[in-house]
């Protein structure tokens, strides 16, 4: 396909906008669209060295955004290329992202070197969006060797970020009260660094309080293979002076490095891509059915039938894998 040949030698010589329209291919659910698209991902050379894919999160209020302009804005000026793919929720009505959290890194959106998109979660759970892996793809494709993905907010579903990211970092406020009990253990279990942000002013007493309470809570989590000793830790940040970012920084980079190290970091990628698979292959089945009229039609029959309480779900979903896969049997 000429569009995707054309996007991916275009992006292999850091086009920014090639990049855009590349991840608005990406995005579409039009099915001629999705086919440039699997032709797109198909011609992209993987990135090596591999790009650091760090994946942000955290409750609201904390100052996510912030945070990221300022270490965006750091790690520029040290040379880095950086992809921020900030995922928001999504409008009900236009399906389009909510928040616009480009328009809250102003100064780090006219970096050079750097590229921010603003993606909509379309109602995907976990945190990120539907075609977040195939955007990381594309960023870093274009040349980007830190992709961070930042996620829509925190809660159990948030986990599923660690699965398209290989540093796990939750955002906390201090003075949360009641917020380290109110917390789902399953997020906490998940990340690899706690940043306690607005460690300034009158806050940072209560930051540092905040932190050594997290500090103490990940003491108790089991350490994972392969991480060096005093992982996962927490951290004071201040994303208003840039107070502790360098330190928290220190604290990927050798996080990072010590799972490159021990062989962690490949293994959590192999694992990555078996589920991009199985991903993959559940979307490629429910699109495959909704193409098909009379798999529609009986869909649409029988979800009347469970709404009516004349069918069970399990039942009504066995009648669907029947009447689709039954004639594919020898």
């Amino acid at each position: 396909m000429e569009r995707a040949a054309a996007l991916a030698e275009q992006l292999s010589h850091g086009d920014r906008r090639a990049l855009a329209r590349a991840i608005t291919l990406v995005e579409s659910t039009r099915p001629d669209h999705r086919r440039e698209a699997t032709d797109l991902l198909a011609r992209l050379e993987p990135r090596d060295p591999p790009a650091l894919r760090l994946g942000m999160t955290g409750t609201p209020g904390v100052g996510k955004s912030s945070l990221i302009e300022r270490l965006g804005l750091m790690l520029a000026g040290a040379g880095h290329r950086i992809a921020v793919l900030a995922v928001d929720p999504s409008s009900v009505r236009s399906g389009g992202s909510i928040l616009g959290d480009k328009t809250r890194m102003e100064q780090l959106a006219r970096t050079d070197n750097v590229f921010i998109r603003p993606s909509p979660s379309q109602a995907a759970l976990g945190g990120v969006g539907r075609r977040t892996r195939e955007s990381i793809a594309l960023v870093e494709a274009w040349g980007a060797d830190l992709v961070l993905v930042e996620t829509v907010g925190v809660g159990q579903s948030e986990t599923m970020v660690a699965e398209v990211t290989d540093i796990f970092v939750l955002m906390l406020a201090p003075a949360g009260g009641d917020e380290l009990q109110g917390l789902k253990r399953g997020i906490m279990e998940m990340a690899d660094i706690v940043l306690v942000n607005k460690a300034d002013g009158t806050l940072a007493g209560d930051a540092r309080r905040t932190c050594a309470e997290y500090a103490g809570a990940l003491r108790l989590m089991r350490p994972r293979a392969g991480d060096p000793q005093g992982y996962p830790r927490a951290l004071c940040v201040s994303a208003r002076t840039g107070d502790g970012l360098s330190e928290a920084w220190a604290a990927i980079e050798a996080l990072a490095a010590a799972r490159q190290e021990s062989g962690a970091w490949s293994k959590r990628r192999r694992a990555q891509a078996e589920a991009s698979f199985h991903h993959a292959l559940e979307a490629g089945l429910i699109e495959h059915l909704d193409s098909d009229p009379r798999i529609r039609s009986l869909r649409n029959e029988l979800a009347a039938a469970v709404a009516e309480g004349r069918l069970t779900p399990d039942r009504a979903a066995e009648r669907i894998i029947h009447e689709t896969f039954t004639p594919l049997r020898p």
